[in-house]
């Protein structure tokens, strides 16, 4: 049976959508960006948006049965004229071993909604489902 994961703090607005949706151990989520959970706001400033961001997939991880050491893959949105370096320095932080890091696709996207500068999303499959 598919579950409905939902996070406190972050949300699509109103938009009928949950944060992530589990189905026979694989989480899949939605998009991930970085809202500040005290104002519901988009954070100013690509640092402060990957930290909101990389803190709400740990949360959305943690409340499907996940942590980062199950994620198969994640895809990167950034902005225009966004470096990269941003994503590689958390990605490295969050995956030090070269040989096993997830795979990753980081695009450019210029219709990200307004203020956002990163979003991501992610697939992961809970350890109990192997």
């Amino acid at each position: 049976m598919r579950q409905s994961i939902q996070i406190e703090g972050f949300g699509h607005g109103t938009n009928p959508v949950p944060a992530a949706s589990v189905l026979r151990g694989l989480l899949v989520s939605g998009a991930i960006f970085g809202m500040d959970p005290a104002t519901r706001k988009v954070a100013a400033g690509l640092e402060a948006q990957c930290e909101l961001m990389l803190d709400h997939a740990a949360r959305i991880l943690l409340a499907g049965g996940c942590g980062w050491d199950d994620v198969v893959k994640m895809t990167f949105y950034i902005a225009p004229e966004q470096p990269r370096e941003a994503v590689n320095a958390h990605w490295l932080r969050l995956f030090p071993d070269a040989g096993s890091r997830p795979a990753r696709h980081v695009m450019v996207k210029d219709r990200l909604p307004p203020g956002t500068l990163i979003q991501c999303d992610l697939m992961a499959v809970a350890p109990t489902a192997a």
